[in-house]
């Protein structure tokens, strides 16, 4: 794996984690319920400071760090905004569009840790990826708690 392959898998996950950010965002602007829009918030944070650890890894690998998201994960958000407005069932609606966000992300660090990375970056990814699983369950326990629950803090 040459240093071209290694910035093109970083800007994948740096893409991802984007992607991440934008849609718990969006999600917690969307939720009429302060601690589920506060749970929200704090994943959006958790991939905005993954996505800046990957720009630095980009930029000590010597790559350029591509901007924004996916076109599909804004095709993604899109449909989440509706979907929020018209469930009947809004706020559980968007927990399994954040759990199918985070079930893509997943694949795509099973994906970039299949390949044959340097020791150190692999390190650091894998710690990002172990972050990924704990986010994923937080919004599965999130989707499957009794709706007296469902923004309950602690999570």
């Amino acid at each position: 794996m040459d240093n071209r392959d290694i910035i093109d898998t970083l800007n994948r996950l740096l893409e991802t984690s984007k992607d991440g950010e934008y849609g718990f965002a969006r999600c917690a602007a969307l939720t009429q319920d302060s601690r589920l829009e506060r749970f929200f918030s704090r994943r959006a944070a958790e991939c905005a400071h993954a996505a800046c650890d990957l720009l630095r890894m980009v930029a000590q690998t010597g790559g350029q760090a591509e901007a924004g998201g996916s076109a599909s994960a804004t095709l993604h958000r899109g449909w989440v905004a509706v979907k929020g407005r018209i469930a009947a069932d809004g706020d559980r609606a968007l927990l399994l569009e954040c759990l199918r966000g985070e079930d893509r992300a997943v694949q795509r660090y099973r994906d970039a840790l299949a390949e044959p990375l340097p020791a150190l970056l692999r390190m650091a990814l894998e710690q990002q990826y172990e972050g990924l699983l704990r986010n994923r369950e937080r919004v599965r326990e999130r989707r499957e708690a009794p709706e007296a629950l469902l923004g309950a803090e602690g999570c």
